[in-house]
């Protein structure tokens, strides 16, 4: 009896030792009726094998980012987002308000802060007049600022929303509500949704492209162009405008091109047999991420030089070749569009105007900031004009929220320097082109711009009517993830009619 026991537990050690040489891989390539085949089967009905159109198109697993037509005809093909991350100040560039200024230098009335919750303002703030002239523009009459100059003589071109809203009034929250549709991390960014339902034109560039100027990214980081839980292949690719426009495109030295293709090919034999044996759809955005970066290598270059642009295209935008710089950027997304790209994301950093620095005043700061972007911004759009690019590309001017018609006093001291807590409840955005009415307003806050009247507009209506352009019903156009279909604008959003064409 003795041995017996004995020899049970020299075979049950035998059996502990066999266990623990297994790896999670084993665990679910042989655990076929239990938890490994149930996980595998969750990541599998998570692949993308067609967007939820009405045509029903299927995916090329070996081609995602493959031209796709979209659910009907859009009047756009293309998108440029242009935002300014930190968010500038409605109140001195296009929300006139008049009565304001007769309020300047007062106590804010209480009925401003009862119940509100502000980022830094505390105790009783004074209120602050516009701290810019404004007048009326074009045929149109669209009030615009003299900090915008140049953008005044396109006014023509724009749609205002004057009643733009958020809940959210921190920058990474507000910028990710506004770019993937929740304030939290994980939701794919529009740039990456208008991929997935559209692939490319253009085979030897990405879809959906990043840009950014400032000297940092956005509060948010790279998650606002992320493709959350759709297929790394549909996240944006962030290109620079100084230096080579990808970090390491260029082949290491004693490589050349035969031998880099023949190693990418022998990378993908590799992974397609994986893919083969385990089906995880990660392992084809690998694949056809290897092929996207071979091609780059020789689009890139060619498409991100600016250097070669006539001479009053560098005048019109006011372009640096060599430098980093929005002006550069702009002038980039026009060329990236024109050769097929999606979407373009430009983030321009250094908005954040609370007045606690020369740089960050609403009268100084603000000012030197719209010097550097009005030129390049009114030149993409007349240059997309002269193109006949502007009709079939929407472009779109924006931030994560807007600021208080107060001034800021943080921690109930005043600033040194003129600036604006950050405000969630009203701010401004506009589109152009791409199947949006001219020269419109459209939305309404009241006298001093702290509440919105009319017109109110969140950033889901603004995700819906860029889908909308595009060709694709927002509520259609969905991902399995996680046992429920996801869509970019959750379970809000509505098409903004009033400004379509």
């Amino acid at each position: 009896m003795k041995d017996e026991k004995f020899n049970i537990q020299l075979l049950k050690e035998a059996e502990h030792a066999v266990l623990q040489q297994y790896t999670r891989r084993h665990f679910l390539r042989y655990g076929a009726m239990g938890i490994g085949a149930l996980a595998l089967s969750s990541l599998l009905s998570s692949c993308w094998t067609g967007s939820k159109k009405s045509s029903d198109s299927l995916i090329d697993p070996a081609n995602p980012l493959a031209s796709r037509p979209p659910m009907f005809p859009g009047k756009a093909k293309s998108v440029i987002f242009l935002h300014m991350a930190g968010a500038p100040s409605q109140l001195e560039l296009f929300s006139f308000k008049p009565e304001l200024a007769k309020l300047d230098g007062l106590d804010c009335p209480q009925s401003l802060l009862e119940g509100k919750k502000f980022a830094f303002i505390r105790g009783v703030p004074k209120m602050l007049g516009p701290q810019a002239v404004f007048k009326q523009r074009g045929e149109s009459g669209l009030w615009l600022s003299d900090n915008l100059p140049h953008l005044a003589t396109v006014a023509d071109e724009i749609a205002m929303l004057n009643a733009v809203t958020t809940d959210q009034f921190n920058h990474a929250p507000a910028q990710l509500l506004m770019h993937t549709g929740s304030a939290r991390l994980g939701r794919p960014s529009i740039g990456s949704w208008v991929t997935y339902g559209m692939g490319t034109e253009n085979k030897n560039l990405p879809g959906f492209v990043v840009l950014t100027s400032g000297g940092n990214n956005p509060d948010a980081g790279k998650s606002v162009w992320g493709s959350g839980f759709l297929p790394s292949v549909y996240q944006g690719v962030q290109c620079r405008s100084e230096g080579d426009p990808v970090l390491f495109l260029k082949d290491p030295q004693g490589m050349d091109r035969d031998l880099r293709k023949a190693s990418i090919e022998a990378i993908n034999k590799v992974n397609q047999e994986e893919y083969t044996e385990y089906k995880d759809p990660e392992i084809l955005s690998r694949i056809s991420q290897y092929e996207m970066a071979y091609k780059m290598q020789i689009s890139v270059p060619d498409v991100m030089n600016i250097n070669d642009e006539p001479q009053y295209i560098h005048e019109m935008y006011g372009t640096q070749p060599g430098k980093t710089s929005f002006a550069n950027n702009v002038l980039l997304a026009r060329k990236l569009v024109e050769k097929g790209v999606r979407f373009v994301q430009l983030f321009d950093w250094g908005w954040d105007t609370h007045g606690d620095s020369a740089g960050n005043a609403v009268d100084i700061g603000l000012v030197n900031k719209c010097r550097k972007v009005d030129r390049p911004i009114t030149a993409l759009l007349l240059d997309l004009k002269q193109r006949g690019l502007l009709d079939e590309t929407l472009v779109i001017w924006g931030q994560e929220f807007g600021r208080t018609p107060m001034q800021e006093n943080r921690e109930g001291k005043k600033m040194p320097f003129k600036g604006r807590d950050h405000h969630s409840a009203a701010f401004n955005m506009w589109m152009a082109g791409g199947g949006i009415k001219r020269g419109i307003s459209f939305g309404e806050t009241d006298e001093i711009g702290y509440n919105i009247v009319s017109g109110k507009t969140e950033p889901y209506d603004i995700q819906a009517t860029i889908l909308n352009q595009l060709g694709f019903d927002h509520e259609k156009l969905t991902y399995e993830s996680q046992g429920r279909n996801f869509r970019l604008t959750d379970l809000s959003g509505k098409v903004i009619t009033e400004i379509l064409a």
